[in-house]
């Protein structure tokens, strides 16, 4: 979550037009008049922030920059109608409550019930997985902070052998039907670990896994995601999806989670 400086933009204009008309207003009025509405125009500026205010962040790279390894129609309708739909759904579920960053919903996701966690952990899933990639030619001279080698040895033996992990773990028989894959912290700060996940659940959730795990790495498995390219070859789809990798981003959400002990914020 940011926050959205056209709002406060617009509060600004709201106070400063309510102190103009209070000032131009008939003579008669009183300055206790003028008051009064100049206050009332603050109160809206200073008012805690209410839901509704979720948003699909813009990719920080053209629909057609992953090709050809995710195609550029996949990319505009799961961006702009299946990412939109969780954003206009958890909008919806958390309409005149006080707005908190969609990270701060994971963690108690599953009591909140399903518009939380299937619309909330959509839209955080989906502005985590943006952002971790990159066009082909940015992507291959990306490559692992030392940190995050050191951790990748240190839980699969090698980059290989934790590729070679992930694309099992991302396989149908793996995770049945629609899901995500993830590359994990764990609790302690000093292990990876690989987690397949249901539908829209995440690591960050209680109750989705042995213990809540803090993502780095993140691959959505839904159909939507690959089926116009690759149709039945998820597994191609998978081993293709390590060209848009970047591994920049991958090492920063190493560092914040463990620095942080907490999940990566997502814009939007």
């Amino acid at each position: 979550y940011f926050p959205k400086p056209k709002m406060k933009f617009a509060a600004a204009i709201v106070l400063l037009s309510a102190s103009a008309s209070a000032w131009t207003a008939d003579k008669a009025s009183s300055r206790r008049d003028v008051l009064n509405k100049v206050a009332g125009a603050a109160a809206v500026v200073a008012a805690p922030g209410v839901a509704g205010a979720y948003s699909v962040p813009d990719l920080q790279y053209g629909f057609d920059a992953l090709e050809p390894f995710i195609d550029t129609p996949t990319m505009k309708i799961h961006h702009d109608k299946h990412h939109a739909t969780y954003v206009a759904n958890i909008n919806k579920a958390t309409e005149g409550k006080d707005e908190v960053p969609i990270l701060d919903l994971m963690a108690d996701a599953l009591e909140a019930g399903p518009a939380v966690r299937n619309s909330g952990g959509g839209h955080y899933n989906h502005a985590f997985f943006w952002d971790e990639m990159a066009p082909p030619d940015k992507a291959s001279k990306t490559k692992p902070s030392a940190q995050l080698e050191e951790l990748i040895n240190k839980s699969f033996g090698s980059m290989d052998e934790m590729k070679e992990k992930f694309e099992a773990q991302a396989a149908p028989g793996a995770v049945f039907g629609s899901g995500w894959v993830w590359v994990c912290v764990n609790q302690a700060g000093d292990k990876l670990e690989l987690v397949g996940t249901p539908n829209q659940d995440n690591p960050l959730m209680k109750g989705v896994t042995k213990e809540v795990m803090f993502p780095i790495l993140g691959l959505d498995v839904w159909e939507h995601a690959y089926y116009l390219k690759y149709q039945n070859r998820r597994p191609e789809y998978v081993s293709n999806w390590w060209n848009v990798v970047n591994w920049d981003k991958v090492s920063e959400n190493c560092k914040y989670v463990i620095d942080n002990h907490a999940g990566v914020p997502v814009r939007g």
